[in-house]
């Protein structure tokens, strides 16, 4: 496992975590966080575009003139889409741009997105938010002191924490969310990645990719099977199961001579 320092506010050491290393050393796969970006884009569209059609456009609906003797094109209304401020033929209407993602899909892009932010040493794991005031310039403060140099920094915490909510909201560059509401976009979008220990370990347990179930006993082992489920009834149906064994399948018998047809 990767040992990470444990920070503190005051921009000093106070200890180590374990980070798993299927979480937050895995190997990084670019197009799982193309995949994410493109879908989390464009869950955020808000899909409002309209044009008007031929009858939602102002005008008459008599016929401009007669259909023939005219000389002219034939024409039955002013509001085609041939005409000038007529109605939109085929144009863009209300619609959702939202998608499903493969849930697997998810957990692998954020396993390669925490994985390049250890990897690129701009991941900061910090002992707790604890905060005396919800005053922006204080908490400005200590994010300079564990690092001075990002301008854009993703601070992660599991628990709810009204002083660090009303302190970072008004601070330029930098956003708060939930483990639970962690997205591969703010992790490649912020230069900085500042989570709590517990946070840390939290995101550890969630996206570890599941082990593989155990091997399925083979089922052409019948002496086992027969032997287990004889004993589970008891002595007696396990010595009539040995005995039917050891005769073996059973034959049918003839049928007597004269008595199989009528």
């Amino acid at each position: 496992m990767a040992v990470v320092d444990v920070m503190n506010l005051e921009g000093k050491k106070v200890g180590e975590v374990a980070l798993a290393d299927a979480v937050f050393a895995a190997k990084v796969n670019p197009h799982l966080l193309h995949e994410t970006v493109r879908w989390y884009l464009a869950s955020q569209r808000a899909g409002t575009h309209k044009t008007k059609g031929r009858g939602e456009v102002s005008g008459s609906g008599r016929k401009l003139w007669r259909q023939k003797g005219t000389g002219r094109a034939r024409v039955g209304s002013i509001r085609s889409s041939i005409w000038r401020k007529g109605g939109t033929v085929h144009g863009p209407q209300p619609r959702s741009y939202a998608y499903r993602l493969p849930r697997k899909v998810l957990l692998g892009a954020l396993r390669s997105a925490l994985s390049a932010k250890l990897a690129e040493q701009k991941l900061t794991v910090v002992d707790a938010w604890k905060l005396e005031s919800h005053k922006a310039k204080a908490f400005r403060e200590a994010l300079d002191r564990l690092d001075g140099q990002t301008r854009t920094i993703l601070l992660v915490e599991q628990e709810v924490n009204l002083n660090l909510e009303l302190a970072s909201r008004n601070l330029a560059g930098v956003k708060l969310v939930r483990p639970a509401a962690l997205q591969p976009y703010d992790l490649l979008r912020h230069d900085r990645l500042m989570i709590s220990k517990d946070a840390a370990v939290k995101l550890g347990t969630a996206l570890a990719p599941k082990k593989e179930a155990a091997a399925v006993a083979d089922t052409q082992d019948a002496p086992v099977t027969i032997q287990l489920a004889a004993v589970a009834a008891g002595p007696e149906a396990a010595a009539t199961t040995t005995a039917s064994r050891a005769i073996g399948p059973k034959t049918r018998k003839p049928a007597p001579k004269g008595k199989g047809k009528r």
